[in-house]
Formats: C-alpha cells, sequence, structure tokens
C-alpha cells in the first residue's frame, strides 16, 4: 500500500468525521487535498463560484443535519472570502472546519505573493485555529478541531501551507475515536431548587424561548400548562415552539408580533429559554428574569439575572416541571392570549383589503400564498431584511419543516447559498430560497451552481427593486432614503438563459399558478415577483427614543403587517379560556 501524504490523511479524518462534502473553488495551494477527495469515494468536492458561498452552504447542512460539514478556500483572497459565512455559522452554532490553505511555509511572514495571516484573521469566528506547520502535527491537530467544532457547536479553522498538504504523513501516526454529538448538561440540584422556589412564588410566569428549545418542544408545553405561563419566543425559536402551542402569545423584537412583549414585561417572572435574544430594550428591567442555556458564557449578557441557570433546555424541564407546584389562577394566560388574538385580528383586517388586486403585488400576499403551497416538509433559507419580516409574520412552522436564515449574524446574500447546502442533504426535500433582489444579487453567480449540478432549488425572489429595510432604518431615523434603489433586469430571463426554469410574474391573480408550476418543476427555477417597494408600515405610536433605527438595540419598533395563519392558530387558542 502506497504511503499517504498528508492532503490523503486529512481527507481520509473528515470522511470518519462524517463529512459527506466539501464546498469550495478550487486553486494553487488548495489543490493536493482537491486531488485527494477526487481519488476519494466516500466524499464529494462541491465547486461553488464564490467561497463565501462555500462557508454558508457548509453552514446551513450543518444545520439541517446537525453533524460536521465543511469547506475550503485557497491561499489568500480564497479563504479570506470565507470569513463571513463561517461568521454565520459561527453565531448559530453550526458544526463547521474550514480549511484555510496557505502560502507556501518557507515564504510565511516574507510578504509573499497572496500572504495573509489566517490564524489570525478567523480568530473571532472560530472555537480553534491554527496551523499546520509540520506534518507532524498531523492527524492530533485535525482531530482537536473537528472536536472543538462539533463539542462546542460552531466553526474550527486549520490553515495548511500547499507544499506541507503534499508531504508524505508521519509514520504511526495517533489516530483515535472522535466525538460525533454532543451530550446535554443537567444543572445541579440547588439551581433546580432555587428556580422551583421562585416559580411557586410567583404568580404571573412567562416563557420567552429560542433556538436553544429546538427538542424540547413536549417539554415546554408540559411546563407551560403546569405554571399556567403565555410562551413568546424569538425569530430563531419560531420553528421549534410555535406549532401546536396552545399558550402562544407570538414573537417579540423588531419584528414581532402579537402580545409577547406584552407577555414579558407584564408578568412577575419572566423564564428565558435557550434564547441569546440580543435586542435587550424589548426585555424588561422591573421584574425578576431566570435564564436556562447550555452555554454558560451567554447568562446575563442582555440583561440582569436574579438566577442563572447552565443546562440544556430539555433536561432542565425534565428535572424542574415535576417538582414546582401545579398553579390554577389562569388570569395572566387568559389575559394574554386574548390580547395576541385581538393584535393579530386588527393586523390581518389591514393586510386583507383588496390585497389580490394590488399593483405591483404585495410582499405579504406572496409569502402568504408560498405558505400555503410548500411542502409540509420544506425547508426555507431566508435573506435578511424584509424577507425575514415575511418569513417571521406568513411561514407556519408544524415540526417538520425548517426555516434557516442569518438570524444571528445577519449577513445579506445568505439565503441562496444557504439553500445550496440544504438541497445537497436530501435531493427529494423541497427547499425554497426566499431571497430579495439586494441580497440575491449580491452571490447571484452561485445561481450558476444550481444549474452544474442540476440542484432543485426553488429561488421565489422579491422583487422591489430596492434595500428595503435599510429605506425602512432612514425612515425611522428620520432621514431621506439614499442609495437604495436596485435598477434590475428580468431575472427569470437570465435564469432560463442560464438553463434553469424562470418566470415572472407581475399580477397577483399569476402568482400561485406560477409558484405551482416552478415548484413542479424537476430542476432549479427562479419565480421572479414583482413586489410593491412600499409595503412597508411603522406603528401610529411612537415614542423619542424609539426613532433611534433598526442598527441600535434601544429600539422598540415593531413592523406593522399582516400575520397569514397564525390568527387561525391564536383563535383557536382562545377556545381554551374559560368563559365567564
Amino acid at each position: 500500500m502506497a504511503k499517504q501524504n498528508v492532503s490523503e490523511q486529512f481527507v481520509d479524518i473528515l470522511v470518519r468525521a462524517g463529512v459527506k462534502r466539501l464546498y469550495g473553488v478550487v486553486g494553487d495551494s488548495l489543490n493536493p487535498v482537491v486531488d485527494a477527495i477526487r481519488r476519494h469515494a466516500a466524499v464529494e468536492w462541491v465547486q461553488v463560484r464564490h467561497e463565501e458561498t462555500a462557508a454558508f452552504a457548509a453552514g446551513a447542512e450543518a444545520q439541517i443535519t446537525g453533524t460536521l460539514a465543511a469547506c475550503a478556500g485557497s491561499c489568500g483572497p480564497g479563504n479570506l472570502h470565507l470569513i463571513n459565512g463561517l461568521y454565520d455559522a459561527h453565531r448559530s452554532m453550526a458544526p463547521v472546519l474550514a480549511l484555510a490553505s496557505h502560502i507556501p511555509s518557507s515564504e510565511i511572514g516574507l510578504g509573499y505573493f497572496q500572504e495573509t495571516h489566517p490564524e489570525l484573521l478567523f480568530q473571532e469566528c472560530s472555537h480553534y485555529n491554527e496551523m499546520i506547520s509540520n506534518p507532524q502535527q498531523m492527524p492530533r491537530l485535525l482531530q482537536t478541531a473537528i472536536q472543538h467544532a462539533i463539542g462546542r457547536g460552531g466553526v474550527s479553522v486549520v490553515s495548511m501551507p500547499g507544499d506541507i498538504a503534499s508531504q508524505p504523513a508521519p509514520e504511526k501516526s495517533i489516530e483515535h475515536a472522535l466525538v460525533t454529538s454532543r451530550p446535554t448538561v443537567r444543572p445541579g440540584d440547588e439551581e433546580i431548587d432555587k428556580l422551583c422556589a421562585m416559580i411557586d412564588q410567583a404568580k404571573r410566569v412567562t416563557l420567552f424561548c429560542g433556538s436553544g428549545t429546538a427538542g424540547a418542544h413536549a417539554e415546554v408545553m408540559e411546563f407551560a400548562e403546569r405554571v399556567k405561563a403565555p410562551v413568546g419566543h424569538a425569530l430563531r425559536g419560531k420553528e421549534w415552539i410555535q406549532y401546536d402551542n396552545p399558550y402562544d402569545v407570538g414573537m417579540s423584537g423588531l419584528l414581532g408580533y402579537g402580545a409577547a412583549y406584552e407577555a414579558t414585561n407584564e408578568c412577575d417572572l419572566l423564564i428565558l429559554l435557550g434564547t441569546d435574544f440580543p435586542y435587550n430594550a424589548f426585555l424588561p428591567t422591573d421584574v425578576k428574569i431566570v435564564q436556562v442555556d447550555v452555554r454558560p458564557e451567554r447568562l446575563g449578557r442582555r440583561s440582569k439575572l436574579d438566577l442563572a441557570v447552565w443546562g440544556d433546555v430539555r433536561e432542565t424541564l425534565r428535572c424542574l416541571t415535576p417538582r414546582v407546584k401545579v398553579k390554577t389562577d389562569r388570569k395572566f394566560l387568559d389575559r394574554m392570549l386574548k390580547k395576541h388574538a385581538d393584535a393579530l385580528e386588527g393586523v390581518v383586517k389591514a393586510y386583507t383589503r383588496k390585497v389580490e388586486k394590488h399593483v405591483p403585488i404585495h410582499p405579504e400576499y406572496v409569502a402568504s400564498v408560498l405558505d400555503e403551497i410548500a411542502d409540509k416538509d420544506a425547508v426555507f433559507t431566508v435573506d435578511t431584511g424584509m424577507c425575514n419580516v415575511w418569513a417571521a409574520r406568513y411561514l407556519t412552522p408544524n415540526g417538520r419543516r425548517r426555516v434557516i436564515g442569518s438570524f444571528s449574524h445577519g449577513s445579506m446574500a445568505n439565503a441562496l447559498p444557504q439553500a445550496i447546502g440544504a438541497q445537497f442533504t436530501d435531493r427529494n426535500r423541497q427547499v425554497v430560497s426566499m431571497s430579495g433582489d439586494g441580497g440575491f444579487t449580491m452571490l447571484m453567480g452561485d445561481f450558476l451552481t444550481l444549474v452544474q449540478y442540476n440542484l432543485p432549488v426553488k429561488v421565489v425572489l422579491f422583487n422591489n427593486s430596492s434595500l428595503g429595510m435599510v429605506e425602512l432604518e432612514m425612515l425611522v431615523a428620520g432621514l431621506p432614503s439614499f442609495g437604495t434603489t436596485n435598477k434590475n433586469p428580468d431575472f427569470a430571463a437570465i435564469a432560463r438563459a442560464a438553463g434553469a426554469y424562470g418566470v415572472r410574474v407581475e399580477k397577483p391573480k399569476q402568482l400561485e399558478g406560477a409558484l405551482k408550476e416552478a415548484f413542479k418543476h424537476r430542476g432549479p427555477a427562479l419565480v421572479d415577483v414583482v413586489t410593491d417597494p412600499n409595503a412597508l408600515s411603522i406603528p401610529p405610536k411612537i415614542s423619542a427614543d424609539m426613532v433611534t433605527g433598526f442598527a441600535l438595540s434601544a429600539s422598540k419598533i415593531v413592523l406593522d403587517g399582516g400575520v397569514g395563519r397564525m390568527l387561525q392558530m391564536a383563535r383557536s387558542n382562545l377556545r381554551n379560556v374559560p368563559r365567564p
């Protein structure tokens, strides 16, 4: 058997860790690794058009599968392009291994062509970031990087000069069993007892849930019933906690709706479950707050805590629920449920007025139709900006659908690349990219990746020829919009020229048929929907301190607009409220 080189050993270890593909762009210092992948039957090289796409795709794959995904970039500019997508993956706790190939080892520090310093550049967006400068570091360094990414949830970066990649791997190298999943964390009995006492003493308890409630839906519902608590959620908690939830009071935050804000501010005990909700202006300052999180560094960094509980949400509730006293007073819960339904009733009436005849098309209408006809287990990837609003308001969770976006990092151009990663995990599962025209055009070159691999991603393009969220920020700050208008082509024609299915929709009556035809198409498809650039409205009551724009966490502004089928859910929950 021929002796392995470092690249071949590198690829073997990734395969052993469960990696099925590497996303990237080939080039110079990366060539030895790509050649090792070419000769390995168990792993695929996915050729994208931009390395930022590679990192976003790997992050989405990791979020869908819960397992390690990988991307790579060549030396200097190649791996620099990874950085934005890696920030997003890291902040989303997606386990990703990034290979940043490097200039020849003998030239490091001498101002060589394309020289950068990856060990410095990726420091803030990784748990582990080291360079293989000697073959003897293999395989231990790579194994350590993998265990950081999986064990801590986030990114590990390994940089490797091309000449090192081509050298023989060390003989009798130490390879060991790899960490492939994260353990659950249970709080100590002392913390459980303290939390139990606080809950028993409180008259009005509210739960506010984030993405840390993934896999804990049943436990949250059981606990909410026991303590008669309304349940609100952040955007990243929506897909995990809103469905089949008779205690739902909506979402808080900049895109919020319903009674979540009131429920979190009118209780006397607020319990934050698995959320790193960044907008502390929406959190109360005059009630007791408990936070439960598996990441101890997140405890208390958004608000002053009366109790910090380090633990997995599901395991914490399993320990806690049997110990708390059953509450019988539903007055607070029922009042919040009614307030939630009333709030949604008002915005739905405003939204439904002649919406099916409005030209340009209301983006809310597009999102509502999309929600109705998309598969029950569809994966939606959502561009940052107004697409976040439409996804938050109109996509109905059911425990099987997934919604992925740049919800923590807030990058533009994330939806199309993330759709690529999501679709590679299962070609038979419907993947829909809700793209804004600004985000789509930023990385539009990777629409060609869909065509090249015949990935059946459906791009629904909300084309309002503007940077809508930025315009809203300017409006809120009292500034005239400037530099926000896009002069766009016929995107459907571009899709067809690239070899994909493309259709342009300018009238509401064309929309449903166009979406259904695109969804039936077996390959990639783009539906270019011309939407109303003025579909932005502000609540009538805005205080002076709220007029600070979306960039500042002091803002309490909430967008007005429709809420799709959530009104139906709220009305259903009202049936649980006892009538006098």
